[in-house]
Order: structure tokens, then C-alpha cells, then sequence
């Protein structure tokens, strides 16, 4: 199945130029993007190739009706006309960030009563982060894993934490976030175009934010989580997918097994290796013996005092924590 097409056509060509470049080179969107500077060459272009999302300078509206496209979105300067806001056209306003207006057209995208078939890659790779140590350097583990394994491949960072502080580590407060994919599922319409309308990005890393509430992760349970997880890695759109489990306790199980492997971060005080003894026991009688396997333990290095808050996570992956991961991967494990 070949890949799907979104062109992009602005008064400005710069603009289209500049957006289809950032779109491709980090991957935000399953299509192929191509900026179009003459409105008779995209005609054209529609008339010979299938054209499944068109962006389109709201200004040139009246010319959209000669492009064959699936579904047009019109980009907007805020200046539209109320009577336009009220018709069923879909609207994006284009002074905005690359990502934000992908995380905007994708969300219009999802409105089509059905979606069609995307051409997608092999299933991604699910890398589970859990111990049952507490503060243990995990979720800082796993977005610095994350950062430095998407310098080469296509990673998303999930969290499944109840209350995570991501959000205000990441200064990001914008929707969507993981309780909506747990509401896709929940109506089975949890497809790689509506995930696409959630993703957020830290450098070349992708993150979905975690459940606003608590309530949204206990709907759920630990055999659907895996479910969802492993629906999501069949989409193929990402090569790795890193899952940072929360408190699910000895029910962290089932979401451990469909990981293809797991990094366990530990501490060596007798309280954490009782509590690691503990799980492992409990993983062999429940019948699970395999996930010891696929599981690395690890001891961190804890690092110093930081400067403040606003630069905590460049600290990390240029500070003690960042090199023991770079060598960490350096010595690539039997799952990778």
C-alpha cells in the first residue's frame, strides 16, 4: 500500500515550503507532504496523483473545488469570516508552531466518520520501564532513553503514571492527552490518525501527555492496558514505543508481557531489594517466569543538585544520567 499524500498550498510559498520540510524530516504525520507554489501545478498534480488531505490558504477557497482531494483543510490568518466558521469547512490557524497545526489537521482528519487504510511499517518495538522501587530515577530514565534512541529512529514516550508532574515538567498544558486515547479505545476508534492528534514533541522525541486524571487510568484494566499498547505498536508508525509504567502493582504483569523488553531501574538499600525479591518471587508463581528474561535491572547514578527546573531535562541528558544511557546503548541488548 502506497503512502498517502497531504499537499500543502499557501500564497506565501515559504510557508508551504517550510512546513512540508519540518513535517517530513521529523516524521509528524503518516503522509508524504508536498508544498505546492503554483496553483496549476497542484491541479494538475490532483488530477494524476490521489491527494488525500489538502492544506489550502483559505484566501484561494474558491479555487479548492478544482483540486481532487479526499478532505481540505483551509488554512486561516484568524480573519475568517463568521459565516465561513459556521459552515462544515475545517479551519487551521497557520501562525502557529509546525506541530501544533499537525496536532489541528490531524484532529479534522479524525472527524471523517470512517478513516481509510494507512500504508504502515513493522510493529514498533515496546520497551517497559517499571520497578517496584519508588523513586528510583525511572521516568527520568525513560524520557532520556527516549531522546537519545530517537536520534536515529522514530520513538513515542507513553506514561502511565497517576500523577506524573509531566505536564509541568514539559511547561505544557495544551489537549489532548492520554485519557482520550483511553476514550478511542473505549469506542474502538483508536487509530494512528487520532494518536497523530495528540503527540507532542521534546526535540526528536514524541509524548503523548499522561491522563489528566487518575480516574481515567483506573477505568481500565491491566489486560486491556496491554491490549491498547499492543494496538498501538501494530499501527507501525513508530520503530519504538517507550511505556512508563505507573503503580499498577503485581498487575504491572500483563502490560510487561507484550514489552519485547524491560528496564527495571533499582536501589540497593535493603527495603528496594526486598521489594524487587518480592516481585520476582510473585512472577514465578503467577507463571510469568519469562518476563526475568527480558528484564534488565539497573542502578542509576543519582544525579547532583540542578540549577532549577526550567532546564531539568537537559541537564539530565548532558549531566551522569545522560552518559550511563549513551552507555547503556552503546551495548545494544538481545531485544533491540
Amino acid at each position: 500500500m502506497k503512502k498517502r499524500i497531504m499537499a500543502v498550498y499557501d500564497v506565501d510559498p515559504f510557508f508551504s515550503d517550510r512546513f512540508a520540510e519540518t513535517a517530513n524530516q521529523k516524521g509528524q504525520v503518516p503522509f508524504t507532504v508536498i508544498a505546492f507554489s503554483s496553483l496549476e501545478r497542484l491541479e494538475k498534480f490532483s488530477v494524476e496523483q490521489d491527494i488525500e488531505l489538502l492544506l489550502m490558504d483559505v484566501r484561494m477557497k474558491e479555487a479548492a473545488g478544482k483540486i481532487k482531494a479526499e478532505q481540505v483543510v483551509f488554512l486561516s490568518d484568524g480573519e475568517t469570516e463568521e459565516e465561513d466558521k459556521e459552515k462544515e469547512d475545517s479551519y487551521v490557524y497557520k501562525y502557529q508552531s509546525t506541530a501544533n497545526i499537525v496536532r489541528e489537521v490531524m484532529s479534522c482528519y479524525c472527524a471523517q466518520p470512517t478513516l481509510p487504510p494507512v500504508a504502515v511499517g513493522n510493529k514498533s518495538l515496546l520497551l517497559g520501564v517499571y520497578s517496584p522501587v519508588n523513586r528510583c530515577l525511572k521516568t527520568s530514565f525513560s524520557l532520556i532513553l527516549g531522546q537519545l534512541l530517537a536520534k536515529e529512529s522514530k520513538v513515542l514516550y507513553l506514561n502511565l503514571e497517576e500523577c506524573s508532574g509531566f505536564r509541568r515538567l514539559m511547561g505544557q498544558e495544551g489537549p489532548g492527552d492520554f485519557s482520550d486515547v483511553l476514550y478511542y479505545y473505549s469506542q474502538g476508534g483508536c487509530s494512528w490518525a487520532r494518536l497523530k492528534s495528540l503527540v507532542y514533541h521534546w526535540d526528536e522525541l514524541d509524548y503523548i501527555l499522561p491522563a489528566r486524571y487518575p480516574e481515567d487510568l483506573c477505568s481500565i484494566s491491566a489486560e486491556q492496558m496491554a491490549d491498547l499498547l499492543t494496538r498501538i505498536a501494530r499501527e507501525g508508525i513508530y520503530e519504538i514505543i517507550i511505556v512508563d509504567l505507573g503503580q499498577f502493582g503485581k498487575m504491572a504483569v500483563h502490560i510487561l508481557e507484550v514489552c519485547d523488553g524491560i528496564y527495571m531501574p533499582i536501589k540497593q538499600d535493603w527495603f528496594s531489594l526486598a521489594k524487587v525479591e518480592e516481585y520476582e518471587d510473585y512472577v514465578k508463581a503467577s507463571g510469568h517466569e519469562n518476563l526475568l528474561e527480558k528484564t534488565q535491572k539497573l542502578k542509576l547514578p543519582y544525579h547532583s543538585s540542578f540549577a532549577g527546573r526550567k532546564n531539568y531535562l537537559e541537564q539530565l541528558l548532558w549531566g551522569e544520567l545522560g552518559d550511563f544511557v549513551r552507555q547503556l546503548l552503546k551495548g545494544k541488548q538481545s531485544w533491540q
